[in-house]
């Protein structure tokens, strides 16, 4: 697979793999057995680039990743988040927590669950607006001083926020939700990474799974982490399914599927970009996987953009 630099610093596969539905975001947890060979299918297949989170399980997903990936370690790169105030067995969190002595422990927590000596890319999962992010980024900078962590990021922070923490230990990455129909970060987010030369690591670029198609109206049961969020269900996700169709006709004439072309778009707005989409099946992730060869004309982007206009998505991200 063709590699791609976060920051000019951090080489990774230009798709990297989110794992976060392995833990159970959109229904039952994967075994740990079935986790570990799904993992292994991703990195013989060439992906390098393994993105978790405490709050994934929570805390399940970073032990999946530490046993699945044990055998390739040092030839992968993790991300990981911190952030949240958060209880073994319990789903919730307890509120933001960004205060540097809770990342020291939550770090030191992290690298028991993933069974290694160090993280390759720690982010800020949330902004809390109690800690400063120049705490915040103080705080990091000493942990990789020390060796336990080797780069920062930041996920869905302003263009400020990002200013201020890069100017104390710069970030090479800022991940946050991006894709056909979640655009918001292309008017200030995606310039001030430029003028920064920061890599962007969109989540998400298939919707949340809405974007492949297989995904119909109102059909999210409950349990899933998508079923209250107002772009599934009613008139929003009726309209919203529209445009998925009309991004399917195009794929059909590529030879294709909606969800390649929905991954091969956000690949190419830029180099500077690694998306991660997420799966708990190896058909899913070879298909995904296979949009990274897609190639786009600026014929066919357009296309696109006319099919699916980011001002006719209805309904909000979250509720």
């Amino acid at each position: 697979m063709k590699k791609r630099r976060l920051g000019n610093k951090l080489e990774v596969s230009c798709l990297g793999l989110g794992c976060m539905s392995m833990s159970g975001a959109y229904g039952e947890a994967l075994s740990m057995d079935a986790a570990a060979a799904l993992l292994r299918a991703a990195f013989d297949r060439g992906v390098t680039f393994f993105d978790t989170a405490e709050i994934y399980g929570p805390f399940l997903n970073e032990r999946q990743l530490g046993r699945g990936l044990a055998g390739f370690r040092d030839e992968v790169v993790i991300a990981t988040k911190f952030g949240f105030r958060l209880k073994e067995g319990e789903k919730q969190s307890q509120g933001l927590d960004s205060r540097p002595e809770h990342i020291r422990e939550v770090v030191d927590a992290q690298l028991q669950r993933l069974g290694t000596d160090h993280i390759d890319l720690l982010y800020q999962h949330r902004v809390d607006p109690d800690v400063p992010v120049e705490d915040v980024a103080g705080a990091v900078a000493e942990l990789i001083e020390v060796g336990k962590v080797r780069h920062f990021g930041m996920s869905e922070a302003a263009p400020d926020e990002i200013r201020r923490a890069h100017a104390v230990q710069p970030l090479v990455a800022l991940q946050s939700e991006y894709s056909l129909w979640s655009r918001n970060v292309e008017q200030a987010v995606l310039p001030a990474l430029r003028e920064l030369g920061i890599g962007f690591v969109p989540y998400s670029p298939l919707g949340r799974g809405f974007l492949t198609g297989t995904v119909q109206p109102d059909s999210v049961p409950e349990g899933d982490f998508r079923h209250d969020m107002p772009r599934f269900s009613g008139e929003a996700a009726a309209r919203n399914y529209r445009l998925v169709d009309a991004l399917r006709a195009i794929a059909e004439e590529k030879g294709c599927t909606a969800g390649q072309l929905a991954i091969a778009w956000v690949l190419h707005q830029g180099e500077d970009i690694v998306p991660i989409p997420g799966t708990r099946r190896l058909e899913r992730l070879e298909e995904n996987l296979a949009a990274a060869d897609i190639l786009l004309s600026e014929a066919d982007l357009a296309a696109i953009e006319a099919a699916f206009p980011a001002e006719a998505v209805m309904g909000g991200r979250y509720r």
